[in-house]
């Protein structure tokens, strides 16, 4: 059995679940959210737990059951507290500006890049020692997308560590080119 797929997932007052057919809905104070139930795999609620089983032991259910848990999962606790990703811009020159929902990014290129989200993901910029962008939603997939995204406009140098990185992520730098000896 899946260790992670036999574990219940609390459901928090204020949080309603729905599960119909072939589909699950979480709604909350944030948000609602709708995921399809895989094949295989079923979902039971009991008080204020939702227990998820699989049909058989075959290696797709098997593959399935810790898989629909973890998104389930994800789902109580976006509409519940919702997820955020820390952006650091680092480098001499490189900016972020907040303009309306959207952000624009100011990274070395020859021209700037307007970054719009999509709906459902808050972008905002804070600045201070180091400039923060946050990305925070209530899917957790989105949020980490549109991280990685943003990350990809510049990122991590391996020389100086300039370029966009997720806040506490370790760059190691390369040594540069040694003076000739002799």
């Amino acid at each position: 059995m899946s260790r992670i797929g036999r574990l219940p997932i609390p459901v928090p007052g204020g949080v309603s679940v729905t599960i119909g057919g072939d589909s699950i809905t979480v709604k909350g104070p944030k948000g609602q959210l709708t995921q399809t139930i895989v094949d295989g795999v079923s979902i039971a609620q009991e008080g204020a737990e939702l227990h998820v089983s699989r049909a058989s032991d075959h290696r797709q259910h098997r593959a399935s059951h810790g898989l629909m848990r973890a998104l389930v999962n994800n789902m109580v606790l976006g509409v519940s507290k919702g997820f955020e990703r820390k952006l650091e811009i680092i480098g001499i020159g490189y900016k972020a500006e907040q303009k309306g929902k959207a952000i624009d990014f100011y990274l070395g290129h020859s021209h700037s890049i307007l970054h719009t989200p999509p709906e459902g993901v808050v972008l905002s910029v804070e600045k201070g020692k180091t400039l923060m962008v946050s990305v925070a939603g209530i899917d957790k997939a989105v949020v980490g997308q549109q991280a990685a995204i943003i990350r990809g406009y510049r990122p991590p140098d391996s020389y100086k560590g300039k370029g966009v990185r997720y806040q506490g992520e370790y760059v190691r730098l390369k040594a540069g080119k040694s003076a000739k000896a002799g």
